[in-house]
């Protein structure tokens, strides 16, 4: 019985240890998956992707209210690429922004920061070709 139920808390724990780490199924090999700081309670990411030669950049925000409108900016080595209004949708509250971006030669710096009234989430990662 103590064995069963030492077992089973074992399971359960690296079950947790799992879901707390995120899902890193979602992202292939060779992705790059970077988690973003918010200065309230939303959550952000930033997904970078070779497609066709080019960098997919796939920005996430998860705040758990629907309804709300961000304004995203992407930058790519400091010049703007994109810029774009989203609204956190159900279930979960959350919106995503994907954009197909240049890949010159080198290291590329992505940045992604989305803003709402009251918050700003910001994200930064490298992509080398």
């Amino acid at each position: 019985m103590a064995k069963t139920k030492m077992g089973l808390t074992l399971v359960l724990t690296g079950v947790l240890a799992l879901l707390a780490v995120g899902s890193p199924a979602l992202a292939k090999d060779g992705d790059v998956l970077v988690r973003g700081t918010c200065t309230v309670r939303s959550a952000a990411k930033l997904k970078l992707s070779s497609e066709n030669s080019r960098i997919e950049v796939e920005v996430e925000v998860d705040q758990n209210r629907n309804g709300v409108p961000w304004t995203v900016v992407l930058t790519r080595d400091g010049t703007r690429v994109a810029r774009a209004t989203r609204v956190t949708k159900a279930p979960s509250g959350s919106f995503s922004l994907r954009k197909l971006v240049a890949n010159p030669a080198g290291t590329d710096v992505i940045r992604a920061v989305a803003t709402r009234r009251g918050e700003t989430c910001t994200i930064r990662a490298s992509w080398t070709r």
